[in-house]
C-alpha cells in the first residue's frame, strides 16, 4: 500500500506510514465498502510501482499531534534534559544510553541516545590524546 501522503510503499497491514507517520487509508475504507469487481467489467486501480512514483510534498493540513503514532512522539525540552542527566550517572548512566541507543521503542529516544553515545566517544578519544600528550611530554622533558 502507498500512503497518500508522501508515496512511501509499506505493507498492507500498516496503519500508519512508514515514511512520514501519517494515517493510512485503504480505498475500501475511503468509499465505505468493499466491492467484488469480479463479472462488472470494472478494473481494479493499480497501484504506482517503485519507479513511477513521484514525490509529492507532504502537507500539514492532516496534521494531529494527537494521531502521531507512539514511535515518533516528540520528546519535549525537560525530556531531553532529564535523558541527559541520566546518561550521565557514571556506570549506570552509561549501561542505559546503551539499552536505550539500541532497544528504544520511540526514535527520537532512541537517536538521542544514539548521539549522545557518539558523542561520548568523541569526548573519550579527545581526552586520551590529551592524556597521552602530557604524559609523553612529561616523559621527554624529565
Amino acid at each position: 500500500m502507498f500512503c497518500g501522503n508522501c508515496g512511501k510503499k509499506n505493507d498492507d497491514n500498516a496503519v500508519f506510514c512508514e515514511g512520514c507517520g501519517a494515517r493510512l487509508v485503504r480505498p475500501e475504507e475511503s468509499s465505505g465498502k468493499t466491492e467484488n469487481n469480479a463479472g462488472t467489467g470494472t478494473v481494479p486501480p493499480v497501484q504506482p510501482t517503485q519507479s513511477a512514483q513521484t514525490y509529492q510534498q507532504p502537507t500539514n493540513a492532516a496534521f494531529d499531534e494527537h494521531n502521531i503514532p507512539e514511535e515518533y512522539r516528540p520528546i519535549g525540552m525537560w525530556g531531553y534534559f532529564g535523558y541527559e542527566i541520566l546518561f550521565s550517572i557514571p556506570i549506570v548512566g552509561f549501561i542505559l544510553l546503551i539499552v536505550f541507543s539500541i532497544t528504544a521503542r520511540n526514535k527520537n529516544l532512541k537517536n538521542f541516545a544514539r548521539s549522545y553515545f557518539c558523542f561520548l566517544i568523541i569526548v573519550v578519544v579527545i581526552v586520551a590524546i590529551v592524556v597521552g600528550g602530557v604524559g609523553v611530554a612529561a616523559f621527554r622533558f624529565r
